[in-house]
């Protein structure tokens, strides 16, 4: 039991660094300046609240894959935005986190 929760909390651990990182290459280039502007620094706070809350944390790859959106619809339009200007990005900022998601990805779908 002790080995399912410190994987789990590693999970959460890894999510909400890749959130944070994705929100930060965003706003660097979106934004400019060196630190997160208010609108990024909310979204970024937001995302690590839901990501402590998550009931799927063990079963899920990614809140995208997830059943239940927890998100509210302003900040879930946020963090879509976000994903999609940094994702395609992380392959040059972070290469050994991208290609852990690509490869998490192609699991999640062939259990599907």
């Amino acid at each position: 039991m002790a080995k399912l929760k410190t994987d789990i909390d590693g999970k959460r651990r890894r999510e909400k660094e890749t959130v944070c990182l994705m929100i930060g290459l965003y706003c660097r280039k979106k934004h400019g300046g060196k630190s997160l502007c208010p609108e990024c620094a909310a979204l970024d706070a937001y995302a690590e609240q839901r990501i402590d809350q998550c009931q799927f944390m063990e079963t899920k790859t990614f809140c995208s894959s997830c059943k239940v959106h927890c998100y509210k619809p302003d900040m879930r339009e946020q963090i879509r935005r976000v994903m999609r200007f940094s994702g395609p990005r992380m392959i040059f900022y972070h290469p050994i986190m991208a290609i852990r998601h690509i490869i998490e990805t192609k699991k999640e779908k062939q259990k599907r």
